[in-house]
C-alpha cells in the first residue's frame, strides 16, 4: 500500500493500515486539516468538492463532506465533475476553498484529495506545509451540534463551465460548426465521458464517436494519456473518417490529440499548438515547466513573445505565469492553462481552442503539427525504495556534469548544446523521473539511458 502526503494534497492506494494506505482515517484527518486551514484563511464557511468517477470516489466523497460539515462548514458538492470545473466553481461560490477527489492519471486503486484556495487555484507550498502541520498535530476543533455545517448538491457547473468557454473571444463555435468535424473521443470511463460530448455538442460538433464514455470508474486501459496507452482509439481514427481524436485523463485536466491519420499529435505539442494559435491572435508571453519541450520557446520567440520555464507542478507554472504576465502556459503532459478562463489546467478549453485553430486555418491536425519544430522527448522513471537517498543521487549527478549548464530549481536539469535531460523526484509517486529531449529520437534515448546508468551506479555505491 502507498500513502503520499505532500504540500499539494494527499494521495494513495485505497485500503490497508492507517498511515500506509489511503484509509478512512487518513481521509478524515486530512480533510479536517484542510477545512481548519480554510476557515482560518477566509470569512467564508463554504467548501466546494467534486470527484472523478473512480470506484472509491463516492466513499471518499462522503467521508470528506461529512468531515467538513463536522467542522461547521457548508459543503457544495458538484458530484461527478472535473478538476477544472471545480476550480471554476470555487470563486463562483465565494468559497473558502475546494477539494477535488481524484488521483488524476493514476490507476484504479489510487485516489487523492487535491486542494484549492479561495481563488480556485492549487494551494501554495507554504499553505500546503501549514495544512500538513495541522494534520500532524491534530489541531482540529469540531463544531457542536447546533453549529454543524450544511450540505447541498449542485450539478449545474458543467453547463456553467461550457458557457464560460463559449464566451471566450478566441473560441469560435460558428467556425467550428461550419466545418462539420467528425471527432472520436476516449474518456477512460470517467467524468470526461459526460463533459467532453456536452462541450463538443455546444461547439457544433455533431459527428461524435464515443469510446469509454460511461463514467463508471472501470478504466479500460492505463488512464495516463500516453501514446502506448491510447492505441485503441488511434486504430479507430486510422480506419475511420475522423478529423480528430481526443483523449482525456480521469479528471479532464490533460488533453491528448490524435491526428486524422491515427498517429498521436504528441502530448508535448498540445500546449505548443494551442499557444501558437493564442499568440497568433494576441501577442504575449508563455510559460511551461522545465520538463516540457523546447518547441514552445521556439514558437513563442517566433511570435515575438518571451518564454519562461518554471519548476514542475501546476502551482509553479501558475506562479511564473503571473510573474511574467503570460497569456498562455501549461505543462508538456497535455495541460493547458489559459488565464482568460482560469488559472488551472483545463482539457475542455484546450479542445475548444484547438478546434477553433483547425477551423480558422482550414488545416488538418497533421499539417498543424508539421508546422512546428520537431523534437523528441524520452520519458523514463526509476522506482524508489526507502533506502535510496535521492538528494545524494541528484548531488552526485550535478557534480558529474558540472561542466555543462545545470539548473537546480527543481531536481537537476542538464542543458547541452541542442539537448537536455531533467531528473527529479516525483511529487505524486515514489519514483525518480528522467526526461530528455533532442531533435533526434536516438539521441534523446541515449541521453536518458546514460543518466539512468549513472543513477544505478550511484545507487549501487550507496548500498
Amino acid at each position: 500500500m502507498t500513502l503520499i502526503k505532500s504540500i499539494s494534497g494527499i494521495r494513495g492506494t485505497i485500503g490497508g493500515k492507517s498511515g500506509q494506505g489511503l484509509t478512512p482515517l487518513d481521509i478524515v484527518k486530512f480533510a479536517a486539516a484542510f477545512g481548519t486551514w480554510a476557515q482560518a484563511k477566509s470569512n467564508s464557511k463554504k467548501i466546494v468538492i467534486g470527484r472523478d468517477a473512480r470506484i472509491s470516489g463516492e466513499m471518499v466523497s462522503g467521508l470528506v463532506a461529512n468531515t467538513l460539515i463536522s467542522l461547521g462548514m457548508d459543503v457544495v458538492d458538484l458530484g461527478l465533475s472535473t478538476t477544472p470545473t471545480v476550480e471554476i466553481a470555487v470563486p463562483e461560490e465565494n468559497a473558502a476553498g475546494g477539494i477535488i477527489l481524484t488521483a488524476s492519471h493514476n490507476p484504479i486503486q489510487w485516489n487523492a484529495l487535491k486542494l484549492l484556495n479561495a481563488s480556485g487555484e492549487f494551494i501554495s507550498a507554504e499553505d500546503g506545509a501549514e495544512v500538513l502541520s495541522i494534520a500532524e498535530k491534530d489541531k482540529f476543533n469540531f463544531a457542536e451540534v447546533l453549529e454543524l455545517g450544511s450540505y447541498k448538491k449542485d450539478d449545474t457547473y458543467f453547463d456553467k463551465h461550457i458557457e464560460k468557454i463559449l464566451a471566450l473571444p478566441l473560441v469560435d463555435a460558428d467556425a467550428i460548426a461550419s466545418k462539420n468535424f467528425s471527432v472520436a473521443i476516449d474518456c477512460v470511463n470517467s467524468t470526461g465521458g459526460t463533459a467532453v460530448p456536452k462541450l463538443l455538442e455546444a461547439l457544433g460538433v455533431n459527428n461524435i464517436k464515443k469510446f469509454y464514455c460511461e463514467p463508471n470508474g472501470h478504466f479500460p486501459h492505463n488512464p495516463e494519456p500516453l501514446p502506448e496507452n491510447i492505441t485503441h482509439i488511434c486504430s479507430e481514427v486510422e480506419k475511420g473518417r475522423f478529423d480528430l481524436g481526443i483523449v482525456v485523463d480521469p479528471d479532464v485536466d490533460r488533453l491528448a490529440l490524435i491526428q486524422e491519420d491515427g498517429t498521436p499529435f504528441g502530448e508535448e505539442y498540445t500546449l505548443v499548438a494551442i499557444s501558437d494559435y493564442i499568440l497568433s491572435q494576441t501577442p504575449g508571453n508563455t510559460v511551461s515547466n522545465l520538463s516540457s519541450t523546447m518547441a514552445l520557446r521556439k514558437v513563442t520567440e517566433k511570435r515575438g513573445g518571451q518564454y519562461s520555464a518554471s519548476a514542475v507542478g501546476e502551482v509553479n507554472v501558475v506562479t511564473e505565469m503571473k510573474k511574467t504576465n503570460a497569456i498562455i502556459g501549461g505543462e508538456g503532459n497535455g495541460g493547458i492553462i489559459y488565464p482568460e478562463l482560469h488559472y488551472g489546467r483545463d482539457a475542455l478549453v484546450g479542445i475548444a481552442l484547438f478546434l477553433t485553430y483547425m477551423a480558422k486555418t482550414d488545416l488538418h491536425a497533421s499539417r498543424i503539427r508539421a508546422s512546428f519544430p520537431n523534437y523528441h522527448i524520452s520519458k523514463n522513471k526509476i522506482e524508489l525504495t526507502p533506502h535510496i537517498n535521492v538528494d545524494a543521487i541528484l548531488e552526485q549527478i550535478q557534480k558529474k556534469y558540472a561542466k555543462e549548464k545545470v539548473n537546480t530549481i527543481d531536481g537537476v536539469k542538464i542543458e547541452f548544446e541542442n539537448e537536455w535531460v531533467h531528473l527529479r523526484k516525483s511529487n505524486t509517486e515514489p519514483i525518480i523521473r528522467i526526461y530528455s529531449e533532442s531533435d533526434s529520437e536516438a539521441t534523446a534515448e541515449y541521453l536518458a539511458n546514460k543518466i539512468i546508468s549513472d543513477i544505478r551506479e550511484i545507487i549501487t555505491t550507496q548500498a
